[in-house]
């Protein structure tokens, strides 16, 4: 495939090493065609990625803590994962539904697309790279007690675990348990326990976790 389109070369992404692949070249070439048919802006394209960029599991530590604290807001969590994140003035857009599975004693939730990587970004930033590896959309279905065992969650037998699959209408977020020994903390505080891993759940809050 040509690197070139309209008579001049494909600027790389910033920072980009290497040639570009298959897929890098056809963004480029669509956004390139899509500007100047001007159907939307560069300028556009830059503020969506700034947009994207400042996604950050801040957002979704935050739903999880008040969720914590407040049992009628983890009650209509559970119910409607969109509106209770409304409610604490978070943009959920249009695009999805949010759905929040809560973990107890006896079940544990971990999420996962085995399609692509469909996952709720704007509570919990971008997907790390593992998510959308193959083996993980893969293994965590067929054998999600020994790849959780690999991140160095190890559970009870007796810990039923269910696995659910986004899909690009309905994104599920963990609402995992409140660790013990923060009775005494702040919502604020008990937000920086939460980190992302622990929302996709392959990882558990512990009292002394920092948020990533």
């Amino acid at each position: 495939m040509s690197d070139s389109h309209g008579g001049h070369d494909h600027a790389p992404p910033p920072g980009h090493d290497g040639p570009l692949t298959y897929y890098q070249l056809k963004e480029i070439a669509v956004r390139e065609l899509l500007i100047e048919k001007s159907v939307f802006t560069a300028d556009d394209v830059r503020r969506e990625v700034e947009k994207m960029d400042q996604r950050t599991p801040a957002k979704g530590a935050a739903v999880v803590a008040r969720a914590w604290t407040d049992p009628a807001y983890k009650e209509r969590l559970l119910e409607n994962g969109t509106a209770a994140c409304e409610e604490m003035g978070l943009d959920m857009g249009q695009t999805y539904y949010l759905v929040a599975v809560e973990n107890t004693e006896s079940v544990h939730n971990a999420i996962v697309c085995t399609l692509c990587s469909c996952y709720p970004r704007t509570l919990i930033g971008l997907p790390p790279d593992w998510y959308k590896s193959r083996a993980y959309r893969t293994r965590i279905v067929r054998e999600p007690r020994a790849v959780l065992a690999e991140f160095g969650l190890e559970l009870p037998e007796s810990t039923v675990i269910r696995v659910h699959d986004s899909t690009a209408d309905m994104r599920y977020m963990v609402l995992p348990r409140r660790p013990d020994g923060t009775g005494d903390m702040s919502e604020e505080e008990l937000a920086a326990l939460v980190t992302r891993d622990c929302m996709i759940g392959v990882a558990v809050p512990t009292a002394e976790t920092v948020a990533s």
